[in-house]
């Protein structure tokens, strides 16, 4: 009986040991979200201003400030309107267009508009 309780705790050490390896080959953007919560603010904060006016640069935006948005403002630009979002901890406003999910501006401190040359 110790032998049978002795090799079923080797094997779930095991089991649970090497279970993310998997999960990490078939999914790659696992790996990603770890390195992106170990980024700095800065690093976060050029990441994003190098992507800006890409698609997938709201999704990064999301990522990286989850919770931390707030919408201060709408204005005309990019497709039509976009949002400014305010994100307090850090003192920065994003101007976010939700239809092409892009990043069209990003600034210092709490900007209610931005000029329309940087968000068309």
């Amino acid at each position: 009986m110790k032998l049978a309780s002795l090799l079923t705790s080797i094997a779930l050490v095991g089991f649970f040991t090497v279970w993310d390896a998997p999960l990490k080959v078939i999914n790659p953007s696992l790996v990603q979200a770890s390195a992106a919560q170990e980024m700095s603010v800065a690093q976060k904060l050029d990441l994003l201003t190098k992507s800006k006016g890409q698609i997938g640069s709201g999704d990064q935006l999301r990522r990286f400030f989850f919770g931390d948005l707030e919408p201060i403002g709408i204005q005309a630009g990019g497709a039509g309107h976009v949002v400014n979002l305010y994100n307090k901890a850090n003192d920065i406003t994003f101007s976010y267009c939700a239809y092409y999910d892009v990043i069209v501006a990003i600034k210092k401190g709490r900007v209610t508009k931005f000029e329309p040359s940087e968000v068309k």
